[in-house]
């Protein structure tokens, strides 16, 4: 399978993912029909739980795809058959899998932080 056609299946996943989000999102919570006014509530979070919702599912789906990504280093290198270049290139696989996953990490530490921190200093 060529890298186009699993970056293809990548990206269909990842836009079906994204759409059902959205979509659950967007459902709408009440409507008050009661008074003079007519309101059309569409949710009750806040604007800080949404970014903070957001941001965690983006870190989470980039972790998913570091975890799949150790998942196919691992196979690679077992099934290299003693090949050192497929050693190699699984071992690179690996290595940049964990980058990635200590980076991805560190920004949903840096990220929590940070927006605790903002809503203890603001009062939210």
């Amino acid at each position: 399978m060529n890298k186009f056609k699993k970056l293809g299946y990548l990206a269909v996943g990842s836009a079906t993912l994204l759409t059902a989000n959205i979509a659950s999102a967007a459902t709408v919570d009440t409507i008050d029909t009661s008074g003079i006014g007519n309101s059309l509530v569409l949710g009750n979070s806040s604007p800080v739980d949404l970014a903070v919702s957001v941001v965690n599912w983006v870190l989470g789906l980039l972790a998913l795809v570091a975890v799949i990504m150790i998942l196919i280093g691992g196979f690679r290198w077992m099934t290299a058959g003693g090949n050192e270049e497929k050693v190699e290139s699984a071992k690179k696989l690996l290595i940049a899998a964990l980058i990635g996953l200590v980076i991805i990490l560190a920004a949903w530490g840096l990220s929590t932080y940070a927006i605790n921190n903002l809503l203890n200093f603001t009062g939210a």
